[in-house]
């Protein structure tokens, strides 16, 4: 069952990192700005349209991370383009290729498009 209190934190963080406002990010994904309001104050529970909007408008956001918190966010496999490059809409942006971690106790992650 969908805790509407974390969904709702969920498009919060969603909305944080893409800096966009409750009506912009009505507006980006097409729906009404009463729509976002009632759903962020927790008066309506999301549908599954708008599930399936907010997945195919943002591509860094996965079905399960939105729908039950399993996963990551930001999905960077997903969306390759650097922040800073989308934010900006720079034409000639590079995109990234592959990220490397490297944790202190010898181990590491690598993270390809």
């Amino acid at each position: 069952m969908l805790n509407n209190i974390e969904f709702t934190n969920r498009i919060q963080k969603i909305m944080e990192y893409h800096k966009l406002s409750a009506s912009s990010f009505a507006d980006k994904v097409g729906v009404q700005r009463s729509s976002i309001s009632h759903l962020l104050s927790g008066r309506n529970k999301p549908s599954l349209d708008f599930v399936l909007k907010v997945t195919s408008v943002f591509n860094d956001v996965e079905l399960q991370w939105l729908l039950n918190g399993k996963g990551r966010y930001p999905n960077h496999a997903a969306d390759a383009t650097t922040p800073l490059s989308r934010d900006l809409n720079l034409p000639n942006a590079k995109t990234m290729k592959r990220i490397v971690v490297f944790y202190t106790d010898g181990t590491f992650e690598e993270f390809k498009k």
